[in-house]
């Protein structure tokens, strides 16, 4: 009797002195995959089993691997990077050329590029040795580090799967991707990034999860809702502000249609929010700003828009910019008239406040 598949050992070529390597599961890699489920990022993104026990790691390592190349249901592999295990990857064989593509990372080796150079040699093995045609990627919505690794190597994301995944008796909304074995491994799409802008006493940066209370608080404000209504619909909570303010602004950085930033001053608060979307590339974008109540007066969105605006030339190669701003809010006007903008026109019925059509004015700045 022929013994059971195992998984083959595949290196890629040294990087600064070390190579990764990818190989069948070990005793020794049930240590490693212990601490890996320990970490919140890991309980959060995958279903390992909460509370993971050491006894967990030895079944995974030393029967549910194995168990996948024995039935050929998935091809799992440790990464090893330096003599370090640094996570799995696995393609789970979903028959006819086709497979799941699953990743995850031990915390030390995030970060590294260790885990894309593991995933290549997975994918080339994938091709190659089991004759696949497609690759199917899945992540819970909101995994950007997953969906960035796997725009990385060349998946095209479809779309979003409302409550697909199961979680701990949950069905979670998930990201689907898919590469093909003619796919170029490389991006296909433009991700942008959301720098660091420092000048005039100001410091604007990525927003981060922390900024919801503050956002929050802004779009509750009777003046935000007198002339922003229609972006914040009350009630305006701190669960709406994270997913129609920060996660929406890390997918428009997925999809190269906008960037936007928190603005602070003197600490890390968040006291406004600038930002350019309906990136047109090559040519224009929209700008849009928002102060927080405790901040205006300060005059931090004017002294912001010279910094986003020459992002937006120097950086994105655009050629102008255009603010849509409603009749009647004359701070928002000055802000844009006092930057360089100049009006240029009405835009008849471009959008509804409370429940009435009405009209916005254009104002125009060539960088």
């Amino acid at each position: 009797m022929s013994a059971h598949p195992t998984a083959p050992t595949l290196t890629d070529a040294p990087v600064n002195g070390a190579s990764v390597t990818i190989r069948g599961h070990l005793p020794r890699d049930a240590q490693g995959s212990f601490e890996q489920c320990q970490d919140p990022a890991s309980q959060a993104w995958t279903t390992v089993p909460i509370p993971y026990s050491m006894d967990d790691a030895r079944a995974f390592v030393g029967e549910i691997m194995p168990q996948g190349w024995a039935f050929d249901t998935e091809w799992g592999f440790a990464v090893e990077y330096d003599g370090r295990y640094a996570g799995t990857v696995s393609l789970r064989n979903e028959g006819q050329g086709r497979a799941e593509i699953a990743y995850g990372s031990h915390p030390w080796a995030r970060g590294t590029g260790v885990m894309e150079r593991a995933l290549r040699l997975l994918l080339d093995w994938g091709f190659a040795e089991r004759d696949l045609r497609t690759v199917i990627w899945w992540a819970h919505k909101g995994n950007w580090a997953s969906r960035r690794l796997a725009w990385r190597l060349g998946f095209t994301v479809e779309g979003t799967v409302r409550r697909w995944q199961p979680q701990r008796g949950d069905l979670i909304d998930s990201w689907v991707g898919s590469l093909l074995r003619g796919d170029p491994r490389e991006p296909s799409s433009t991700w942008l990034d959301c720098p660091v802008l420092v000048g005039d006493g100001l410091r604007l940066r990525p927003m981060v999860d922390t900024d919801a209370p503050r956002i929050a608080e802004a779009g509750s404000d009777p003046h935000t809702q007198e002339w922003l209504a229609p972006l914040f619909p009350l009630p305006y909570d701190e669960e709406t502000a994270r997913r129609r303010v920060i996660e929406a602004a890390r997918e428009r950085l997925a999809t190269a249609h906008g960037v936007a930033w928190a603005v602070t001053d003197g600490d890390d608060r968040m006291s406004a929010w600038v930002a350019l979307f309906d990136i047109s590339p090559g040519r224009a974008a929209e700008l849009g700003y928002w102060a927080h109540p405790d901040a205006r007066g300060r005059g931090l969105v004017t002294r912001s828009v010279p910094l986003v605006a020459r992002h937006a030339k120097d950086v994105l190669g655009l050629e102008r910019l255009r603010a849509m701003i409603s009749p009647g809010n004359d701070p928002s006007a000055r802000v844009v008239l006092a930057t360089g903008f100049e009006h240029t026109g009405t835009l008849r019925g471009a959008t509804t406040m409370r429940g009435e059509s009405a009209d916005l004015e254009i104002y125009d700045k060539v960088l």
